[in-house]
């Protein structure tokens, strides 16, 4: 008997996990906005060196708007960049050359001559196309030509703070409680994203984008505990994946905003204001009765449990549920729970050493191929709020697949599997000419796909395979490993300019391993959850030893027994050693 059976008794997923685990869900439809927020706050929109009074100029020569149109003009005063069939971005001529709008100058002989004309830096600042976006960080700011790697330091330092808050928040929670930081996360998720549209200048941006990452981690991590620590054992699978939809779902809705807005500062108040209305909600949610009984509160968790079997209309289990039965239940776990825990359990025994190396690599490859897709919208050539919309939408059938080989096939078969195919998406691509856009981008999209139904299994399968008295602890350090992924999948990038195929391979490279080594975790399929370390260890360790270590052990037991009958004290001891 444990804690699963009370659940079923106080209703299973009754009306109380319906609702519970919808509040908890809602928020995620805003943060697929926060995670890929930069991809529209930060967007690179065309731009060109500012030529001052270029109509006045053009007017002394005798040159008119109606005889020539604005670009053409403007092939006067900006040379063509190495392509030859762009205007530059970072260069312009230092005198205007008004030879090169005769009709017969072609734009080859334009690029030929490109080196024997005299050039500067953008003296005079830019101006920026505002087709695609009114506002972004990048023409705030002029984040471009030399300044261009800042775009990608503001997205690496947001995930800077989703790492941080992964740590702090994961050992928070199993000290504090995971209702009271889930209250808190929301707080400075909406306090300090809605003080970041207000930022005067871009470090203070950035200042404001890393604390509001951590904040993300906080939400994210809380969520998944309330979650499976108040739902049945079989009903995890469905609530995980149907949970996922919400931030599947958020991903189109921020398309959706980010082109009604198009200005940076409206669109990160909007995305970011909302919390403070899951904010004032939350002080509904139940706190986890599993960590209240573990840290020797169980008054309050049986009052919980209570409330719990009222609202799912089973007020003849308030009476039936003492203090006396829940504790006897539990009695287990909260001996256990007299030992304090640290960071160190997670690799102090042989079965949590390597659920916690194995997660490691997984959830790192998971993120890193994830972000190194979705990060970088604009290169596909096609609309960014279209593109982010597909994205969007192809994550729905594979999360349905996803749903259906979780229930059937296993956690482990699941996550392998979708990290290999992604892989095989992404190394597909490196063979596909970059003229073939249509076949490029669908093969992005079904990376991505996959690596999105990655995540929702890596969530689902963390939180059942470590301990409730340090699962916090285990999923802040095990995701810990994907901020790095998501850091460092920008920074691979660069490389591109190296090899263009080489972060792709990368890319690939990783989630090959990763799915290698997902085979090596435990399965977790309609298995209670475990509460203590030792729970995980008697679950797993014997299934991973040889016939004659089981035997060996076995043998050690039985004499165990009979010294303890000897001695007098036969019946305790002897169950003590088996």
């Amino acid at each position: 008997m444990g804690f699963a059976d009370l659940l079923n008794d106080v209703g299973g997923f009754g009306r109380f996990q319906w609702i519970h685990v919808t509040l908890l869900s809602i928020p995620g439809l805003l943060m697929a906005s926060q995670n890929l927020l930069n991809n529209f706050t930060a967007g690179m929109p065309g731009h060109h060196c500012t030529i001052p009074n270029r109509t006045s100029i053009a007017s002394s020569q005798n040159i008119s708007q109606s005889e020539v149109d604005d670009r053409e003009l403007l092939r006067a005063f900006i040379p063509m960049d190495a392509s030859g069939t762009k205007l530059s971005k970072c260069t312009r001529y230092v005198e205007a050359q008004w030879h090169l709008l005769e009709s017969n100058v072609s734009v080859i002989g334009h690029h030929a001559n490109f080196s024997e004309l005299e050039t500067e830096i953008c003296l005079d600042g830019w101006t920026y196309d505002k087709s695609e976006f009114l506002s972004t960080v990048v023409s705030e700011w002029d984040l471009v030509c030399t300044l261009r790697p800042m775009k990608q330091m503001s997205q690496t330092i947001y995930m800077g703070g989703v790492l941080a808050g992964a740590v702090i928040f994961g050992g928070l929670s199993d000290r504090f409680g995971r209702k009271a930081l889930l209250i808190w996360s929301y707080f400075q998720l909406a306090t300090l994203g809605t003080c970041t549209a207000f930022s005067p200048s871009f470090m203070t941006y950035c200042i404001f984008r890393f604390m509001t990452g951590m904040a993300v981690s906080g939400v994210i991590l809380n969520t998944v505990s309330l979650k499976v620590e108040w739902i049945p054992t079989m009903s995890r699978t469905l609530v995980g994946t149907l949970s996922s939809f919400f931030f599947t779902f958020g991903q189109m809705v921020l398309a959706g905003i980010a082109h009604s807005l198009r200005d940076w500062r409206k669109l990160q108040m909007a995305v970011c204001a909302p919390f403070f209305l899951f904010f004032l909600y939350s002080w509904w949610y139940s706190e986890s009765a599993r960590w209240l009984v573990l840290n020797r509160r169980s008054d309050e968790a049986l009052k919980h449990i209570h409330r719990v079997a009222r609202i799912n209309h089973k007020p003849e289990m308030v009476e039936k549920i003492t203090l006396e039965v829940l504790e006897c239940h539990m009695h287990k776990e909260v001996q256990s729970s007299k030992t304090t825990h640290t960071a160190y359990d997670l690799i102090r025994t042989t079965v949590m050493r390597r659920i916690s190396l194995c997660l490691m690599v997984v959830w790192f490859s998971t993120s890193f191929a994830y972000y190194g897709l979705a990060m970088d919208l604009q290169k596909f050539g096609v609309n960014i709020y279209l593109i982010q919309v597909i994205f969007g939408l192809v994550d729905f059938p594979a999360k349905l697949v996803a749903l259906g080989s979780l229930t059937f096939l296993g956690r482990r078969i699941t996550q392998g599997t979708c990290l290999l195919m992604s892989a095989l998406m992404i190394f597909t691509n490196i063979f596909v000419p970059t003229d073939m856009q249509s076949i490029r981008t669908t093969l992005a999209c079904l990376g991505k796909a996959f690596t999105s139904a990655s995540f929702t299994c890596i969530y689902l399968f963390t939180g059942e395979l470590y301990p409730t008295v340090i699962r916090q602890t285990g999923m802040g350090f095990t995701s810990t490993m994907a901020r790095v992924g998501s850091m460092a999948a920008p920074a691979v990038l660069i490389l591109e300019e190296m090899l263009p195929a080489l972060p792709s391979m990368i890319y690939g490279g990783a989630a090959v391993v990763a799915g290698i080594i997902a085979f090596f975790l435990p399965e977790t399929l309609n298995i209670p959850l475990p509460d203590t370390i030792e729970d995980v260890e008697e679950k797993w360790a014997k299934k991973n030893l040889g016939a004659e270590e089981l035997a060996k052990k076995e043998a050690v037991a039985l004499r165990e027994m009979k010294k303890g009958a000897v001695e007098g004290d036969g019946e305790i001891t002897g169950l003590n050693a088996l």
